[in-house]
This record gives C-alpha cells, sequence and structure tokens, in this order.
C-alpha cells in the first residue's frame, strides 16, 4: 500500500467520522473550488477562481464567488501583491425562504511565504471594498496557513500532505468581529504546478457557527517563461 493510500484512507475515516457527527446539523454545506495563479510575465501573475458553496452537498447554492486579480511578485515565490475584483451571488435563508444577494468586491492583498523546516507557512493580508446590492462595507481578513508534508520531507511532486489555516475577518465598522475560519485537509501535490486538498473548514460567529466540506483544485501552471 503506496503512502498516499495509507493517509487517504485514514483521511476519509477521519472526515467520515466528522460529517457523521455533523449528519443531522443543517449547518453543513460543502464547497467546490478552483484557484488558478498562472503566470502572465516576468513578475506578474492573473489569480483566476471560482467557488461554488452549497447549504448541502449539492444543488442548494449558498454562494457563487468568482474572483479574478493580477498580482506582482515582490521577491520570486516568496512576497506578492494583488489587486483583484469579485462577483458574488449569495442566497441565503431566512425563515426558510431563500433571497438573493449580488455583491461587486474590489480587494487588494499582501502574502508572504516562508518555509521553517519542512513546513511552509503563508500569510495573506487583504483589504475588501464591499459593493452590496443596498449597502458599502469594508473588511479586513489576515490568513495564516500551514503546508506540512507527510509522504516525503519537502512539497515536491507527489507528496501526500496536510493543509492548515486559520482566517479571521474584521468589519472596519460595528460590529468589528465579522467571522473565524478554522480549516484542516489532506493534500496531494500532482505535479510542480497542480494540486488537489479535501477537508472540513468550520466558519465561527459570535453566535453560532458552521462547518462545510470543501474540494479543492490548484493549478500555478504558466501562461509565459520565467525568461520572457
Amino acid at each position: 500500500m503506496t503512502y498516499f493510500t495509507r493517509y487517504l484512507l485514514v483521511f476519509v475515516c477521519a472526515l467520515f467520522t466528522l460529517t457523521a457527527a455533523n449528519g443531522q446539523d443543517t449547518n453543513s454545506g460543502a464547497w467546490y473550488m478552483y484557484f488558478g495563479t498562472n503566470k502572465i510575465g516576468q513578475n506578474l501573475y492573473w489569480h483566476n477562481e471560482i467557488q461554488y458553496r452549497n447549504h448541502n452537498w449539492g444543488g442548494d447554492l449558498e454562494q457563487l464567488l468568482l474572483r479574478t486579480g493580477v498580482g506582482f511578485d515582490l521577491t520570486e515565490n516568496n512576497n506578492n501583491l494583488l489587486l483583484g475584483y469579485g462577483y458574488i451571488i449569495s442566497q441565503p435563508y431566512h425563515q426558510n425562504e431563500k433571497s438573493e444577494i449580488l455583491e461587486h468586491r474590489i480587494f487588494q492583498q499582501f502574502i508572504n511565504k516562508e518555509t521553517i523546516g519542512r513546513i511552509v507557512i503563508q500569510n495573506r493580508y487583504r483589504l475588501e471594498e464591499r459593493f452590496l446590492s443596498e449597502d458599502y462595507k469594508m473588511r479586513f481578513r489576515y490568513f495564516m496557513g500551514f503546508n506540512i508534508p507527510l509522504s516525503q520531507s519537502r512539497m515536491a511532486p507527489k507528496t501526500v500532505y496536510l493543509s492548515l489555516y486559520n482566517e479571521i475577518f474584521l468589519n472596519l465598522n460595528a460590529p468589528v468581529f465579522d467571522r473565524n475560519r478554522v480549516y484542516g485537509a489532506l493534500g496531494y501535490t500532482i505535479n510542480n504546478t497542480l494540486k488537489v486538498e479535501a477537508g472540513y473548514m468550520t466558519q465561527l460567529y459570535e453566535n453560532n457557527y458552521r462547518g462545510q466540506f470543501q474540494l479543492a483544485v490548484f493549478n500555478t501552471m504558466p501562461f509565459s517563461s520565467r525568461n520572457e
């Protein structure tokens, strides 16, 4: 049995136990996500993102999030800036009736990455200007994530890894605390530009929480050569 198969079996068992425990909880849903970070110049890259979020495992849309942007690498693979735009369709329930909220979002972010031992650490600082159907809000987000290789000593192709992150959301107006996300997943690097993750994320609000199963694909295939 390969490393990947063994880790996958253990993770699936743990995930099944977790989702079964929440099986009767209407606060559990599923997110299916694609993230692209593709080089378009010597220091420029294009960010593209699709997130299909469900109230349940599928077929009951909670939110469709489309995000794109252009980034600039300050240093190779370590520090970068991004200016982006997002279009979001949200369909929340209120007393068993669904409504629809449209949002246009502009955001600016700075990402710092570093490797300590075998652990890859990412810090992301993001400011959002949110233009909703009948409102305008500003929000700050701080993300700290860890990728820990399990089957090899570093994040190389065909590596099974553990992915963990915590992200806090703070409004620039009252109430200040918006939410906090805690995430754990098992990932696999298919090659140098493609990896997949499956895991579970809990969103903690002031008075309640919501859990989501997550399946994500990450693509970093460049659209231009490094020596362009």
